[in-house]
């Protein structure tokens, strides 16, 4: 039976998707497109390992990414192995022996030019040739769980670990000469601050109740060195939260004493398609740029249903550490687009199908076809079977130009365990009239595992209607999409400027605040930007179908600005009113 969703808001635009036919092993992010900077759109498009046991679901969290000879090297829990990329556009599955794989959290570290990996309780193994991944044992050194590996500018080498709602993170120096044996005892860095410190508490709109009213979940340490200061980052208040975020403290030792930074958290995407920024590793792209890569959380099936994000990162030059997560499931430039992604790393590329008016081929009650436009990954559409010719149609509205297209299939009905070596199959075609159709993606032969594919497109199109028909649906999943996301320009103009920004803090409890603004006629949605200082509003919240919003992660003590940006399938109008709160 044919299935109907209708929107109240009308326009926009539609998709074009994929193109590179790849060997089974290699994954790209993105579509070449000549003469156009190459981009990618979070969540990453890799191949999710489904997990050994029921429900069926995927997974992968807790990264680590390390530059070693030349190449990206990306190590993630629950993988089954790791990616190697030489140009962060392309990656290849490497399997491996001699690693305990399955333990949580991995970390990676080069010392003299071999590779070092631990996970959480696990010795420390190493490699001189990860492509091959035959790994031995170097060291029965043992952490607390979450661990991280960080070698100084003079050699000297550090264990970082804790992942506990009671016990502190710590830190101890080894030593690389011998085994990478310890040199000092552990020594007891941070725990959670649920009184003062907001982002250590699942206390989000976004999060479940009921909230947690003592103990913080803290976990994830990664160590970065910047203009001689060394930033302890860690994860709080858990995976499962949309809150998921890092905070950071910051000494002048790697061994401390260290000050929490009032900016914390640093890393944070409570909303939006993907959401989730924490248990993260920092690192320098082949040009220097910082980026940091972090877990974005679905949670549904299961409380470890998980993804990666990237995000561009750097430090102010009075060290403040940024990870931008502004947009940060749209499409941005891959590292290298930009000279320097602090001053701007998107295409400008806008989302043009939130909420528009679309049809199917048939639809699960449960799974209905608004969930595929509704910018929530925890949600999806799905077709009554998997059966090839199941489809799903949008209609924009109005002509737009499509620039890029990110498909995100939901595994409705899955009974997949283990990694898939198979994919779904499809075709993307788009129409100008809803009845004459052009196919400009063909993979309906192409079983590449692309579970978040994304297709920036060689040359822009222009179109009203697009539909995605499914000709494979792999492991027994039906045809199911939790986002149909097309990118580009609805051709017309960006919203105005949100006014009446008005900001009341809790005077009863200095972690929570109440922003509000008037309405704005064409907003899709708005952006609230916040932070310490007027020219440092790093933090933000996606706000949909209200100009209103209740933070909750706020520092006691600390001062805050705001403003409100609004957007649209057109463009972004930045707020100009900085509010005090």
């Amino acid at each position: 039976m044919k299935s109907t969703f209708t929107s109240s808001k009308t326009c926009l635009s539609l998709v074009s998707l994929l193109a590179l036919y790849l060997p089974s092993l290699l994954y790209s992010t993105h579509a070449s497109a000549a003469g156009r900077a190459p981009t990618f759109c979070n969540p990453m498009d890799l191949p999710y390992c489904f997990q050994n046991e029921l429900p069926s679901r995927r997974e992968a969290a807790d990264p680590a990414m390390i530059v070693y000879k030349g190449e990206y090297w990306l190590f993630a829990s629950k993988s089954q192995g790791y990616w190697r990329s030489k140009d962060f556009l392309h990656w290849i599955f490497v399997t491996q022996t001699g690693l305990p794989i399955d333990n949580y959290a991995p970390a990676v570290l080069e010392i003299d030019s071999k590779l070092y990996w631990t996970a959480g309780g696990a010795g420390i193994y190493e490699t001189d040739d990860p492509g091959k991944g035959v790994w031995k044992l170097a060291s029965d050194t043992q952490n607390q769980g979450d661990p991280d590996l960080f070698k100084d500018d003079d050699g000297r080498v550090y264990l970082y670990s804790g992942c506990s709602d009671k016990d502190p993170i710590v830190g101890q120096e080894l030593d690389p000469k011998n085994g990478l044996k310890p040199l000092t005892d552990k020594k007891p860095f941070l725990v959670g601050v649920i009184a003062s410190h907001g982002g250590d508490i699942p206390a989000e709109p976004t999060d479940a109740p009921p909230y947690k009213k003592d103990g913080a979940w803290i976990e994830g340490s990664w160590m970065t060195k910047h203009g001689g200061k060394y930033y302890l980052q860690y994860s709080a208040p858990g995976t499962q939260y949309k809150s998921y975020n890092d905070g950071v403290y910051v000494s002048d030792h790697p061994l401390g004493p260290f000050t929490y930074a009032p900016y914390s958290p640093f890393s944070f995407k409570p909303t939006g398609f993907a959401a989730g920024a924490g248990h993260s590793s920092t690192f320098q792209d082949l040009g220097g740029r910082f980026w940091h890569v972090s877990t974005m959380t679905i949670s549904i099936r299961h409380m470890f249903e998980r993804r990666l994000g990237f995000f561009p990162a750097w430090f102010t030059r009075d060290g403040q550490m940024v990870a931008d997560t502004y947009l940060g499931d749209y499409p941005q430039y891959a590292p290298g687009g930009v000279k320097d992604p602090s001053k701007g790393n998107s295409p400008g590329w806008m989302l043009l199908d939130y909420k528009k008016t679309a049809t199917a081929s048939s639809t699960l009650d449960a799974h209905p076809i608004d969930a595929a436009f509704d910018e929530d990954m925890r949600s999806w559409w799905s077709a009554s079977t998997g059966d090839p010719g199941e489809w799903l149609q949008v209609d924009l509205g109005k002509p737009c130009r499509i620039d890029a297209a990110q498909i995100n299939f939901a595994d409705e009905g899955s009974t997949q365990l283990g990694r898939l070596q198979d994919g779904y199959g499809y075709k993307l075609d788009v129409s100008s009239d809803g009845t004459h159709w052009t196919t400009i993606v063909d993979r309906s032969t192409d079983r590449r595992d692309a579970p978040h594919d994304y297709a920036q497109l060689d040359n822009p199109v222009k179109a009203r209607y697009a539909r995605i028909t499914n000709t494979h649906s792999p492991g027994g999943a039906k045809f199911s999409l939790s986002g149909l996301r097309l990118f580009g320009s609805g051709l017309g103009k960006a919203p105005g400027k949100a006014a009446g920004v008005q900001v009341k803090r809790d005077a009863a409890d200095g972690r929570q605040a109440t922003i509000a603004w008037q309405a704005v006629p064409g907003a899709d949605a708005y952006i609230v930007r916040y932070g310490i200082a007027k020219d440092k509003l790093f933090s933000n919240y996606q706000v949909y179908g209200a100009n209103s919003l209740d933070i909750h992660t706020l520092n006691v003590g600390v001062n805050y600005f705001f403003t409100v940006d609004t957007i649209n399938d057109t463009g972004v109008t930045k707020g100009t009113s900085i509010t005090h709160g």
